[in-house]
């Protein structure tokens, strides 16, 4: 199985069954992830080898406006799709076999966690996973130590707080926190 085929089997059957094909695949490439990823994080490297290395690992080319503060990991890297002028802050964690996108101008803070894969809740086929895609609008902030799970859409210009654990969709122009995140308020409201 390449990535291709991957991708669009992970859009038609958010199922994935413990040592099947798709999960056998999984493997090989967090191996092909880590390499990409220690080259990234274990040596000083200037803006454009970052970009470079995380082109590589995402498939396809970042924009000039792109930046990464490493150390940086993710278990996939090749279903990473990104808008233009992202920050991605140091010790990030992208688990992004279900999809991750992230729009135009969004700002995400370190150690930010964004999850795409659940595992099943039987005991007896704990080792199954289901995949859902992680979507983050344009203009977005995710705070520190923030964990965004599985399915979750993130509307244009939202804000998520410091340690949040957002497990529901947010709407645009608004901020949540908490665990689980809970709108706080609306971007705009008098206070």
């Amino acid at each position: 199985m390449d990535a291709q085929r991957f991708k669009e089997e992970i859009k038609n059957r958010k199922h994935i069954a413990a040592n099947s094909e798709m999960h056998l695949h999984m493997h090989e490439a967090a191996m092909r992830a880590r390499r990409i990823t220690v080259q990234m994080n274990n040596v000083s490297r200037t803006p454009d080898e970052i970009r470079a290395l995380f082109s590589e690992l995402i498939g396809r080319d970042v924009d000039e406006g792109f930046c990464l503060f490493p150390p940086f990991n993710a278990d996939y890297g090749l279903n990473i799709k990104l808008g233009k002028n992202v920050f991605i802050n140091s010790g990030c964690c992208f688990q992004d076999h279900g999809g991750i996108e992230i729009g135009d101008g969004v700002l995400i803070g370190q150690q930010v966690v964004i999850a795409t894969l659940d595992h099943d809740l039987d005991p007896t086929a704990r080792a199954d996973m289901f995949a859902a895609p992680v979507k983050i609008g344009n203009g977005v902030w995710i705070g520190a130590h923030a964990t965004i799970c599985s399915g979750v859409t993130i509307g244009d210009n939202a804000v998520i707080a410091a340690g949040a654990v957002v497990t529901k969709d947010v709407p645009e122009n608004s901020v949540v926190g908490g665990v689980p995140a809970k709108l706080i308020k609306r971007i705009g409201d008098v206070e």
